[in-house]
């Protein structure tokens, strides 16, 4: 990747700085990050829900970002990037389409709709100011205890996996957008969150170019933009249990030269505890660069942001850093840059006094092709014969029992957790009764649950990864001794199904969003048949 860019025109700290992507706090630009951009000449930001207002406010902050970055002098606009991964990722909210995510695409089973939806996704973003979006998942989600991974992966077959990421590689791009596959070499077969520790992946070279490789294989030779590194430790590959995004061996002797991969290489947030609470956030940076990544993340903490370009200066003087190393880096991110933005995209939006982003924005068609794909996706996993629908008259009450939404990862945006389901069931069955618990719920709310469904004629239980939760794991048990209609409803990961073992029937809808639960409740009054199929294997409770 050549561009066209000159690069004597960059000092050595601007060079760095280009290296890097930074996140801020607030919906306007902060004086932090206005100072990064205008003197240190960062590479882009990243967006969270905490930047996220209405979508006019979106495109008017991103071009306040850029408008920063022009009378600075930077020869390129910013990558502006987000993690828009949709489902129960997702960091764009009222105004946009709820598309979505990897596994309830994977349960619906049709490649085209990967495409579509991830170019109707990029057609939003790119309508907003965006112009990298930090997606898909390629991770092959075999382990049913992830709590990280799970329905972000299209789900565990590596061939198909790979088919979906490329068709969501090609649609972002013809929608404008860079595309970023995470996490290589693979974040789908671990027990334990990333972004709270250090995780271990133990296989051996033939189990990871069976599995969890060839995802990304075919990913680069359908010209992803971007491929992230995960903060895993892979011993195959680091016998002392160095994580793959500060290993040379993975992203420089693997990745670079074994896969042939000429893309830009970029760390996952250098703030997430595997990092920061081992090497240190800072040094782990440095140290990711030195293995050979391009573009480093620091999503939260302006301290650290300035302390990793002042480290990466001091690694240039002191000569560990060379000139042709990082330009090397640098000339892969400006070759980004020239394919997917120009000023002459942006100059004509600076002095525009009321901004409105383009009314492909959460328009009628993009819901219509989310809701297409829901009704493909939802799947009945399991059911006893005749349980649905439920057979129940209208004078009969449901109790609809669930959870609060709440992050179970910090991958998550708490803004954006919503819990839709007894609206979804109401407005099928009007007599129901709400019984939202904490999550995860006390005993005495268990109980008081049980004395609710107990006066119902069926109850109707949304769970959230119940197979990781033992307290969910109680209430099942409880509600299941009732003898009344039991139906269960998965609104993450439908491994729930291994801790369910005395109930009518089983339903995964892979997330929360409203679209997808309507689909689930209509089926249960017998207003359509589900048609999902399941991309992961289930272990069926005895």
């Amino acid at each position: 990747m050549t561009p066209k860019t000159d690069l004597s025109a960059l000092s050595v700290r601007q060079q760095i700085g280009q290296t890097m992507m930074f996140g801020f706090h607030g919906t306007e630009p902060s004086p932090e990050i206005t100072r990064l951009i205008a003197e240190h000449h960062i590479g882009g930001v990243i967006l969270f829900a905490r930047n996220v207002g209405r979508p006019e406010d979106v495109l008017r902050l991103n071009v306040a970002l850029q408008k920063i970055a022009y009378e600075a002098g930077h020869p390129l606009p910013l990558l502006i990037s987000v993690d828009q991964e949709n489902g129960i990722v997702r960091r764009l909210g009222a105004g946009t389409t709820l598309f979505p995510g990897n596994m309830a695409l994977g349960a619906a089973g049709r490649a085209q709709w990967v495409r579509e939806v991830s170019e109707a996704t990029g057609r939003e973003l790119r309508a907003l100011g965006f112009n990298f979006n930090l997606a898909p998942v390629l991770d092959v989600n075999n382990n049913p205890h992830n709590p990280v991974i799970g329905v972000r992966a299209y789900g565990q077959d590596p061939q198909r996996v790979g088919e979906y990421g490329v068709e969501a590689i090609c649609g972002l791009q013809a929608a404008g957008l860079a595309a970023c596959g995470k996490h290589f070499p693979g974040h789908g077969d671990t027990s334990l969150d990333s972004h709270l520790t250090l995780p271990l992946i133990p296989h051996d070279r033939a189990r990871l170019d069976a599995v969890e490789l060839p995802p990304f294989m075919k990913a680069i030779t359908a010209g992803v933009d971007a491929l992230m590194i995960a903060h895993v430790v892979f011993p195959e590959f680091e016998p002392d249990a160095t994580p793959a995004t500060l290993s040379h061996r993975v992203i420089t002797e693997l990745l670079r030269e074994e896969l042939g991969y000429r893309g830009v290489i970029t760390t996952d947030c250098m703030e997430m505890h595997a990092i920061a609470k081992t090497i240190g956030t800072v040094e782990g940076t440095y140290r990711a660069f030195l293995a050979g990544v391009d573009l480093s993340f620091l999503s939260h903490t302006h301290e650290w942001q300035e302390q990793t370009i002042e480290r990466f200066v001091r690694g240039f003087e002191e000569g560990e850093i060379s000139a042709q190393r990082l330009q090397d880096s640098v000339r892969r991110i400006l070759a980004l840059k020239e394919r997917y933005t120009s000023w002459d995209d942006w100059l004509p939006l600076f002095d525009q006094p009321d901004l409105q982003p383009d009314p492909v924005v959460g328009c009628e068609e993009h819901r219509q092709l989310a809701r297409s794909v829901y009704e493909a996706a939802v799947t009945l996993t399991a059911q006893r014969p005749g349980a649905l629908p439920l057979q129940i008259e209208a004078e009969d009450r449901v109790a609809v029992v669930y959870l609060r939404n709440v992050s179970l990862s910090p991958v998550e945006d708490d803004r954006y957790l919503i819990n839709p389901l007894a609206t979804a069931i109401e407005s099928q069955h009007p007599n129901i009764v709400r019984v939202e618990l904490s999550n995860p719920p006390t005993a005495q709310e268990i109980a008081q649950a049980v004395e609710v469904a107990a006066a119902c004629r069926a109850v109707v239980v949304g769970t959230s990864n119940a197979h990781l939760s033992p307290v969910q794991t109680e209430l099942l048990r409880q509600l299941e001794a009732l003898p009344l209609q039991r139906v269960v409803i998965s609104m993450r990961a439908p491994y729930d199904l291994a801790v369910c073992t005395n109930l009518d029937a089983h339903i995964a809808v892979y997330e929360f969003t409203p679209a997808g639960i309507e689909v689930a409740a209509e089926a249960l009054f017998g207003k359509r048949k589900l048609v999902g199929h399941l991309p992961i294997a289930l272990e069926v409770a005895q």
